[in-house]
């Protein structure tokens, strides 16, 4: 986010529920009985689609909204959900066309002002949501978000309603990857309840996907029912999920082998040579686009000043990823070689081994690289992570471990444990860590741009360490205006060499998507997001 974020909404969000939570058994009462429980943790932010960048809330939002695009569950493959077709003939025009038939849950039509104005309010500086730079492309959109000074404009010129189910975007510049993009949940209609009654709606979301919000309560349970008037393709198999809040997944583990729990999709560290046995083959451990990184706060002198590179580049190579990998996650991380995904394929950008000799752990050389630097900033580095997933603590410390054996100093790297996903998140967006901390990034939509622009690009949405450098943005920007694939694919690798020449941020291991279940559930997968496909899970 370019601009300072406010907190007008906060008060109204994450209410009490309209109903108490049941307590015991994997499933509620009611509906048959056909209603699962899955392990959960509360989302940093309201469920607004446009504010909305973690997993958590990610999740929540992928039952309740359908957009233009959806992403295939087995390939990840962008296909039309809402829109009937999308056109362009140059990459920077388009013209999108509604199926007929779409409404919310409310009985309201989906509509192209639906689109247009829910895109609208997620650009607006006003409005300070999070996933506003996902909007950037489209023209005017430094009229309703400038970089400095006040919003000049209440909507982008590049967004033009023609009738009920049309509406055109232009982009300030080609993007050939654009309708791939709109599978994103910043991308999805609102009704407009959302703006009539915004408190209302954050106590209630009201949207146009296969379930729809039942209660809420924050730190307990939310119920999701299923929405019998949805007019999609993937109706809900099941009559419900309900979302189950763990602080600590280990906890979640043991309430589904004990029958309190029918999902758990984050099978902890400390259980995986367990879990095959325990579970009597109820497990699936699938490649994701997913990949844990170390950030650094490129915004602490500290950590950006001369040679400030080469502690970086040391600290790299002072990690074991091997042992890590091998000892802590039982073979279902890799460690990663890149900063993008093996999901991607080579042909979608994903290139093993960028990252070189970096990546390699050598503690020779990382003694070198560090000592030349001028040494570790204060004298030790603390890494930061969220103390409520009990698997961060374990990598963590094998990581310092790592590092510590390296620099033949037992004091060099020690855990920061900081509270809540929540708590964690409030500071790492916020510019108030110190240290590296935890980066994960679960992709948004399985391009590569997703992998390196919303993490590296000056003041992009999700570069929390406020990393910046021209001729990556450059690059970027260039690789966007490419209609070929190929050679657009080729400019986001020159692209991801800067971020290994600065070494921006350290890439650890590639992450397998994980889950176990319970003996009431069947036709459990999880997509290329290594998010449960809810909708098609069956119970009893």
């Amino acid at each position: 986010m370019r601009a300072a974020r406010h907190a007008r909404w906060a008060a109204a969000a994450m209410v009490v529920a309209l109903a108490t939570t049941a307590c015991g058994g994997g499933a509620d009462a009611g509906e048959g009985g056909a209603v699962l429980s899955s392990s959960w943790t509360d989302p940093q932010n309201p469920l607004e689609p446009a504010n909305t960048n973690e997993v958590q809330g990610g999740k929540v939002l992928s039952m309740i909204f359908r957009g233009l695009k959806q992403y295939d569950p087995k390939t990840g493959e962008a296909k039309n959900m809402v829109a009937e077709r999308i056109e362009t003939s140059d990459s920077q025009h388009f013209t999108v066309t509604l199926k007929d038939g779409w409404t919310f849950s409310d009985g309201e039509k989906v509509t192209a002002k639906s689109f247009v104005d829910a895109w609208n309010y997620g650009a607006s500086l006003e409005n300070n949501q999070k996933n506003a730079y996902f909007f950037s492309y489209i023209e005017g959109y430094d009229q309703v978000h400038p970089e400095q000074g006040k919003q000049r404009a209440k909507t982008m010129s590049g967004l033009k309603v023609v009738d009920e189910r049309t509406f055109t975007v232009t982009l300030s510049q080609k993007f050939s990857g654009f309708p791939d993009t709109l599978g994103y949940n910043a991308f999805v209609p609102l009704p407009r309840s959302f703006y009539e009654d915004h408190a209302g709606w954050l106590a209630k979301p009201v949207g146009n996907g296969p379930y729809t919000v039942q209660s809420y309560t924050r730190g307990s349970e939310m119920r999701l029912v299923r929405w019998d008037a949805y007019a999609g393709p993937d109706a809900a198999r099941n009559d419900g999920v309900t979302l189950k809040v763990y602080t600590d997944n280990n906890t979640a583990y043991t309430d589904l082998m004990a029958g309190n729990l029918d999902l758990v999709d984050d099978v902890p560290a400390q259980q995986l040579k367990n879990v095959r046995a325990d579970l009597d083959g109820r497990y699936l451990n699938t490649p994701a686009g997913i990949i844990q990184t170390l950030s650094f706060p490129h915004y602490d002198k500290r950590w950006t000043g001369p040679g400030a590179d080469k502690v970086r580049k040391g600290l790299s190579r002072a990690i074991d990823r091997e042992q890590i990998t091998r000892t802590i996650f039982q073979g279902t991380r890799t460690p990663a070689t890149d900063w993008t995904s093996p999901v991607l394929g080579a042909e979608g950008g994903y290139k093993a081994g960028l990252c070189g000799e970096w990546c390699a752990y050598d503690a020779a050389a990382a003694r070198k690289l560090i000592e030349e630097g001028g040494g570790l900033p204060g004298g030790q580095v603390k890494i930061t992570y969220n103390a409520d997933t009990g698997s961060h603590k374990l990598w963590v410390d094998a990581v310092c471990n790592s590092i510590n054996n390296a620099l033949n100093d037992d004091k060099a790297c020690v855990g920061n444990p900081m509270g809540t996903f929540a708590d964690f998140r409030s500071k790492s967006t916020t510019q108030k860590i110190a240290g590296p901390f935890r980066a994960g990034w679960q992709m948004d939509y399985p391009l590569t741009q997703n992998f390196l622009q919303p993490l590296y690009y000056t003041n992009a949405s999700s570069n929390d360490g406020k990393w910046s450098n021209k001729e990556f943005d450059r690059l970027v920007d260039r690789a966007n205006a490419e209609t070929d694939p190929a050679k657009a694919v080729k400019l986001f690798q020159q692209a991801e060499e800067v971020v290994r020449d600065e070494m921006a941020a350290i890439p650890l291991w590639y992450q397998n998507g994980s889950a176990g279940w319970s003996e009431r559930l069947s036709d459990v997968t999880l997509n290329p997001f290594s998010v449960p496909v809810y909708e098609q899970i069956k119970v009893g």
